[in-house]
């Protein structure tokens, strides 16, 4: 049964949930909760609601067991929090390293045009955008094949090594998101040197029950339009899960440049999943489809500053009011799909418990760019990965939790378009990793080590018959590890120390790139003679929490060999290596390396003052400075490094405001981003950056009906307010063409949009058979 600590009166709709086991279950109006098909055993117990503390829990169940709650009333949110990225699932306050959580309501209560954006909130988190349709993730300045994105247990594997491919996961179907920092998280492979994006779509339903809901969402400024809806049900331990997106853009605009060509895309995105949970443990099957189609912006424009689309026998059409709003891409443009299907499982031994997880991916990029020939591919990569994840976890022993496993992939990459930029290739990963964790009374110790192993082979690189590049096989291997410690001072102070060895095998764009495609604005040669990157970082932190005040101080320190990294080529005479492509001139770039440092501070200062408690105050500070052991040129800078940032956000949240109006917030935030003077200035690679400041605000609450129900939930905001025109410095657009008649380079980022949302959920009770 579930209570209040104070009154002892039942409380309804907490949540309740066992992570690993992958089920959960919400009170029902007199406290009373029940979870079933429960392995014996040890399991970390999470019991959260809204105003109150969250309680974590270990409980050892066995038979029927009951296990009644009490739950303290709390303005600080996000003070108990489960990460199941690590391992078993872990309290927070116990993990080495630093991670964020973003749970469903953070990413409903803001507009974004894409999931990695919907992160960027979060210190220590950039995005390389090409538009609002593409963004990668940065995390601390390191991002593309430095960092894994996990989805529901896998490793997702599309094209991340280039600038225009973006992340293939839907939005809307994140339930939480996990951002873990630093290479610590030894479990997904050695490409982890940043750190890792886990990314939950499917969360528990409660047991006979079906529940879903339906996501519309409108945003101004391009006029996309969403619709989601899911369904959810559980019967005694069968679950399934099923929901479908449809997105639609026109252009995007901003002061400066008007109606942006081409920033159109649209998307339809479905998945799910079965499975079933018993004492034995639980097996699910998942799957998902992602298909968009994104304009690639050139920015190409006239003599009079107007923006061009090629048209038939290579002539160059003026943008008219059809082509802005039609959210039909126009050439060039790109179509992504990615198809997964996912077995993950986990059975309940004598001793210990194993887990094993098995993925199949196909990604498919297609690159349209001949009106002449609307079906001609100019480039096509046909993607497919297999993954693979083996877990053993130990029986806890002197209150050491141990788990060993291997994982990897198999990866197939096949050109099917008339260019190739990389060659053929098949790449085969493996590894091995043992992980650890002993809890003190005051002393929480956690690590652990793997070694990885990759072997590549690659097929001549061709341009049309003549071989550009030949065929090479490479392989590469080393260790990693990390040892970290979470140590609680007091009732509100811990301290966090962690010390992690990375490594990473060059990708295959590094290694055998020869060529250029829409959207990069630059010829990319790879380079053969790379060898593996490694790292070393030191990561500590000071977290402070109290009744009305949280805070936490992160600085870390991260010493790299062999850093990858690309610059523009020089000619002879010194002047920019250009290389024709089609009648255009196009930068070369090459790939190299160099040892480098790169090191930084991370702030979060949390007020809520008394006594007006549903008022909060959050400031966030970011800052980071990379550079090269040995200046390059005239330049010591790291390339493409995120500006210096500090978001402050003023919020009331208010329980209840009349009788059909409940849990309703209203937000001020001042997004403050620094010049960025601090860049690779060699060769012209990188230019400086001005700062801006950006004001959004919003507004939302729950309804509900004379009864208490829930009916829908309406988020409104408002991003840019004041209309600045701005280019942020990891920007892609930031180096298309000038326009000749203001003299400005490149295209800027969006400009004021007002987004509007509304929840309509729906629940249904089963009757227990």
């Amino acid at each position: 049964m579930i209570v209040d600590a104070r009154t002892q009166k039942p409380i309804a709709d907490a949540s309740i949930l066992i992570s690993d086991l992958k089920t959960g279950t919400f009170s029902s109006t007199d406290g009373i909760y029940t979870l079933l098909n429960l392995p014996e055993g040890n399991h970390l117990l999470e019991v959260s609601h809204i105003g109150y503390a969250t309680i974590i829990v270990n409980i050892f169940i066995s038979g029927n067991t009951t296990y009644n709650v009490s739950l303290t009333e709390s303005i600080v949110e996000n003070n108990e929090v489960i990460i199941t990225g690590v391992s078993n699932a872990t309290h927070l306050k116990k993990v080495p390293f630093q991670v964020d959580v973003l749970k469903k309501n953070n990413l409903l209560q803001n507009a974004f045009s894409n999931i990695i954006e919907a992160i960027t909130k979060v210190p220590g988190v950039s995005s390389v955008s090409t538009g609002p349709a593409i963004s990668k993730p940065i995390i601390r300045g390191l991002g593309y094949n430095r960092l894994v994105i996990i989805n529901n247990g896998v490793r997702q594997e599309g094209q991340q090594w280039g600038d225009e491919h973006g992340i293939e996961i839907d939005e809307y179907s994140a339930g939480k998101i996990e951002v873990m920092k630093g290479p610590a998280s030894i479990m997904y492979g050695s490409d982890a040197m940043a750190g890792v994006i886990n990314i939950i779509s499917h969360l528990p339903t409660p047991n006979n029950t079906i529940n879903g809901n339906l996501i519309s969402n409108y945003q101004s400024n391009n006029s996309a339009r969403t619709l989601h809806a899911n369904v959810a049900g559980n019967n005694n331990g069968f679950s399934w899960n099923a929901y479908l997106t449809k997105t639609s853009a026109a252009d995007y605009q901003n002061k400066y440049d008007g109606k942006v060509l081409n920033s159109k895309f649209n998307q339809f995105n479905t998945g799910g999943f079965v499975g079933y949970n018993s004492s034995w443990g639980y097996s699910h099957l998942l799957f998902s489809s992602y298909d968009m189609n994104a304009g690639l912006i050139e920015g190409e424009r006239n003599d009079n500053g107007l923006f061009v689309t090629p048209g038939a026998g290579g002539a160059m059409n003026v943008g008219n009011s059809a082509d802005f709003n039609s959210t039909t891409p126009l050439f060039p443009y790109q179509r992504i799909r990615h198809k997964k299907i996912t077995s993950d499982n986990s059975i309940v031994l004598k001793h210990g418990k194993l887990n094993f997880n098995v993925g199949y991916q196909k990604n498919d990029r297609e690159e349209f760019g001949n009106l002449d020939q609307p079906n001609e591919r100019a480039l096509q990569f046909d993607l497919q990965t297999i993954t693979y994840t083996l877990t053993y976890f130990l029986p806890k022993k002197n209150g050491i939790s141990t788990s060993v496993g291997i994982n990897g992939m198999k990866q197939y990459n096949t050109n099917k378009g008339i260019e190739q930029i990389i060659p053929n290739y098949e790449m085969l990963d493996a590894g091995g990793f043992i992980y650890a964790q002993k809890n003190f009374p005051t002393l929480s110790i956690s690590g652990g080590m793997r070694y990885d192993t990759r072997n590549l082979k690659t097929e001549n690189l061709l341009s049309g018959t003549d071989i550009k590049s030949e065929a090479f096989k490479k392989q590469f291997s080393n260790f990693s590890g990390s040892i970290g410690i979470a140590h609680p001072l007091s009732k509100q102070f811990n301290v966090k120390v962690n010390i992690a060895r990375a490594y990473r095998a060059p990708s295959i764009p590094e290694l055998a790139s020869n060529g250029a495609h829409e959207g990069t604005f630059r010829y990319e040669y790879g380079n053969l003679q790379l060898k593996n990157e490694t790292s070393f970082q030191f990561d500590g932190g000071l977290e402070f929490s109290a009744t009305h005040l949280s805070m936490n101080v992160t600085a870390f320190y991260n010493n790299f060999n062999n850093f990858i990294f690309y610059s523009k080529l020089s000619n002879a005479s010194g002047g920019d290596s250009l290389v024709n492509i089609d009648g255009e001139n196009l930068n070369a770039y090459q790939f190299n390396q160099q040892g480098a440092v790169i090191q930084g501070i991370e702030a979060t200062l949390d007020i809520h003052p008394h006594p007006l408690d549903w008022l909060h105050i959050e400031n966030t500070f970011s800052i980071l400075n990379g550079q090269f052991k040995n200046s390059i040129g005239n330049s010591k800078y790291l390339p493409f490094m995120p500006a210096a940032r500090i978001l402050s956000e003023v919020r009331a949240n208010i329980d209840k405001v009349k009788k059909n109006i409940k849990n309703l917030y209203c937000k001020v935030e001042l997004d403050n981003i620094f010049n960025q003077r601090n860049v690779f200035t060699t060769f012209n690679t990188e230019t400086a950056t001005s700062g801006y400041s950006l004001v959004n605000v919003g507004i939302g609450a729950e309804i509900t009906s004379r009864k208490n129900k829930q009916l829908f939930n309406i988020y409104f905001s408002g991003n840019n307010l004041t209309d600045v025109a701005y280019q942020n410095h990891l920007s892609r657009l930031k180096y298309t063409a000038v326009n000749m008649i203001t003299g400005r380079t490149g295209v800027f980022n969006m400009g004021r949009n007002f987004s509007i949302k509304i929840l309509i959920p729906f629940s249904k009770n089963l009757k227990a058979k």
